[in-house]
This record gives structure tokens, sequence and C-alpha cells, in this order.
């Protein structure tokens, strides 16, 4: 892998302090320091996810609610772009309606990457100097219905091209624009980048503004102010609605007891009221005005056509089926600058795993290993769990409390695939809904091969 001599000489310095096993104990600074980190791209990743899905949903609307020409011709006119662009794609897709859907690269697998970026703070030129806080590459199988998901550290330390020298992955937007991250995300990892979407931070806000607001149930009263940060969120509890600035604020709301489990859950519901408008017959009048802000805040090289594809696969996605991992590594600091140094080989095996989805299968007398953390309000649950494995022969060898606020199923081995985990659901349903992750760097039980964190939430 590219850059492997380079990460080697940084990360030696940390690997002696990596950890060989919890057992259930506190974690040392480091590893709190590590999972720090971990917790901050779990933000940048759930908010790209976000807006990935905000955008999918509106190109869903068009193209699956809007399905009558005769009314797109009477209100925008025969030689209309959208107009055009409806024919286009339903005359070229006879089967849109259908479970089946034609993707316009056929059936091959195809890594797209998602950006996410910040404000340039010059509204006329929105993408110029903007550093990626998001980088979200995704490989997504059309025949297997699947999609893996890598999070790449925005302070992760590369060299980058053009004779730049070393720097965050997230200076290349910033210094060359998306040829020079597209450029440097194919050499230091070794994959081909097949089409890209980046989403700027004004998104949200002008989507929602371009369907004047959607409506939001507020479950409560909500009142926070940060002067320095100029957020200032006051909503009364019951129904809302909501324009682009408030639907921000009460998406980027957490100062209460659930935390992020509360702020995940305002993202649900947030979905459901934009989902809930776009079912409105009205919303094809707005159409322009969507269709205007998405070319301003989000930039792509995929056709529309191609989008329509993507949002129709969307539909048909098996949750069941999709893994994520996060580059695996450890914080470092030069000076001033704080940088996220990429182990080489667990890179390179979580590229493997979820990029090229390399197998590796699982002896029939294999004896598998698990840990089981819990909160509090699950440690009952958790007795039962570990029994029930042990009944499905994997040996637990590590239990232990753990404040988290999602359950999740960890896996740290290659001998544990996505099917397995599928199999041993359907034996054991209390593990349905949970998250899918794949982490090599095991910070729970160095000699477990999965880890399964119960909470209060999924």
């Amino acid at each position: 892998m590219a850059n492997k001599r380079q990460w080697n000489s940084d990360y030696r310095g940390n690997r002696g302090r990596r950890p060989s096993g919890q057992n259930g104990r506190g974690m040392s600074s480091y590893l709190r320091s590590v999972q720090r980190e971990k917790e901050e791209q779990n933000g940048f990743l759930k908010n790209l996810v976000l807006l990935t899905i905000v955008c999918a949903s509106i190109l869903m609307g068009i193209f699956l609610f809007a399905d009558n020409e005769e009314f797109l011709i009477e209100h925008f006119g025969q030689d209309s772009f959208i107009t055009k662009a409806f024919q286009k794609v339903t005359r070229g897709n006879s089967h849109k309606m259908s479970e089946d859907f034609s993707l316009p690269f056929g059936p091959k697998r195809q890594n797209i990457l998602f950006l996410g970026v910040d404000d340039s703070g010059n509204p006329d030129e929105p993408w110029n100097g903007t550093r990626t806080d998001t980088i979200l590459l995704m490989n997504i199988d059309p025949r297997s219905k699947s999609v893996n998901a890598i999070s790449i550290p925005r302070d992760s330390k590369v060299y980058l091209p053009r004779n730049n020298g070393v720097n965050k992955i997230n200076s290349a937007h910033a210094i060359g624009g998306i040829d020079m991250t597209i450029e440097t995300i194919e050499d230091t990892f070794g994959v081909r980048i097949d089409k890209y979407i980046m989403v700027h931070d004004n998104a949200v806000k002008n989507i929602v503004d371009a369907m004047d607001g959607i409506d939001i149930y507020v479950e409560k009263p909500m009142n926070y102010d940060d002067y320095a940060g100029k957020l200032h969120i006051h909503f009364d509890k019951g129904h809302q609605h909501l324009n682009g600035k408030q639907a921000v604020e009460y998406l980027r709301f957490r100062h209460d007891a659930l935390g992020d489990i509360g702020r995940t859950q305002r993202q649900q519901w947030f979905m459901r009221g934009l989902l809930n408008t776009l079912k409105k017959p009205d919303i094809i009048t707005k159409i322009p005005d969507i269709v205007s802000v998405a070319k301003k805040y989000i930039k792509t090289n995929m056709s529309l056509y191609e989008m329509s594809q993507y949002a129709a696969l969307v539909r048909h996605l098996d949750m069941d089926k999709i893994e994520i991992a996060t580059l695996p590594g450890a914080p470092n600091e030069h000076g001033y600058i704080s940088y996220w140094i990429l182990d080489p080989e667990l890179t390179q095996q979580t590229i493997n795993r979820l990029i090229y989805r390399e197998k590796q299968n699982i002896a029939s007398d294999a004896k598998l290993k698990a840990s089981v953390m819990y909160s509090q309000s699950r440690k009952i649950d958790s007795e039962n769990l570990v029994e029930k494995l042990k009944e499905q022969g994997i040996n637990v060898n590590c239990t232990g409390a753990m404040a988290r606020t999602h359950s999740q199923f960890i896996v740290h081995s290659k001998r544990v695939s996505n099917e397995y985990y599928v199999g041993l659901k359907s034996k054991l349903p209390e593990l349905s809904g949970m998250q899918f992750v794949y982490d090599p760097m095991n910070y729970y039980c160095a000699e477990s091969d999965f880890t399964i964190i119960l909470t209060g939430s999924n």
C-alpha cells in the first residue's frame, strides 16, 4: 500500500502503547483518547450519512412521487429541464416502479466517495478553499444490494500528490480541489474512485427552505444558547413547522439526558418529517427550487439519471448487509498539529474486507470467542445473552459494564463475516437491529473475535 513506510515510522511510536486487552476494566488515558477520536469520527459519519439520506430522499421524492408527466408539462412546460429529465429517466427505465432497478454501470461493484465540506465563508464561492471534514468511502454491490462504508478520519496523516508534502487528508480539497482529494485517496489506499458526491454544510438548511419548511413534532422544550458559536435554540414542545435554520438547530440540539441517543432519535424524526413533506402533492411545484439548491450545495460527477438509479437502489438496500468501519490508528501530536496516524497493516486489512470484500471461511470446528459489554440498565439482559451464546458453542471470555450510547455488533477477526452475524441473529433475536461494525483494533478484550454491546438503544 502506498506510503506504508511513512505510516510504519509514525505509528511505531504509538504501537508500544497499544493495549493487550481490557477484560471489562477501565481504560487507560490513552485508550480514552483513542475512544474520543473515534466518537468524533462517528459523529462526522452520522452527519454525512444524514445528509446522504436527505439527498437520496429528495431524489426519490422527485422520481417516485412526481410521476405524472402530464402534470409536469402543465406546470413546467414541454421543453423545461424538469420535464425533459423526467422523460429521459422514465422512458429509459420502464421498470422504475418495480422492485428491480437497472443501475447505469451494470452489476459490478462501485466505489462512491462522499465528502462533507465546511463553510468557505464566501457565499459566491461555496466550494473554494474548503476542507473535507467528513470523508466516507462506500462500496456498493448492486447484485447483493449491500453497502460497505469506511470512514477516513479527517486528521489522517498522508502524503499529498504534486509535491505538496505531508499533511492532513482533509487539506487535499483546500489545496487542490476534488481532483487532488480523489488522487490522494487513490494513491494512499490503492483504491479506485468511480463517482463522488460532495455535500456542503449549508445543504440541509437550504433544502428545507426550498421545500418551504417541514413539519416536526418537538418532543420536549428545547432551550440552549451558545453565544461564542452563535447558536441559539428555543423550541416549545409540540407540533412545529420548521424553516431551514430551525431544522438545523433541531438536529444540532444535544443538551439533554439522552445525549447522543436523543440526537439520533431527532434525526429519525427529522427524516420522517422530510419524507412526509416529499409525499405532499404540492411538492412538485417546489422541484425547481430544490434542484437549484442541490446544484449549489451538492456537487457530483453523476448524471441525473445515475443519481435517480442510486436513489432507487436505496429503496431496496438490505439493512442487515450494511457494514461500517473507521480506518484504524492512533492520535498523535507534533507540536501544535494533531494527526491520526493510520496503522498500515490494519488499514490494509480493513480496505481488503470492506472495499475488496475479501472473505475467510470459518472452519466447521472453529471455536469463536466473544465479549459482552453492557450499560447498567442491561446487566440482566447481558447475563441472559452470555448463556445463549454459550449454548451456541461460543466462548464468552470477557464481560463488563461500559458507558456507550448504541447497541453494536463489533467484529475484530477476519473469521467473522456479515453472513455469520445474520445467521447468529436468526437464533438470537435480541441481536436484531444492531449496527454492524468492523474494528480490528480490539480495545475490549484482546482474544475476542467479536464484541456485543448492549445499551438502551440501537
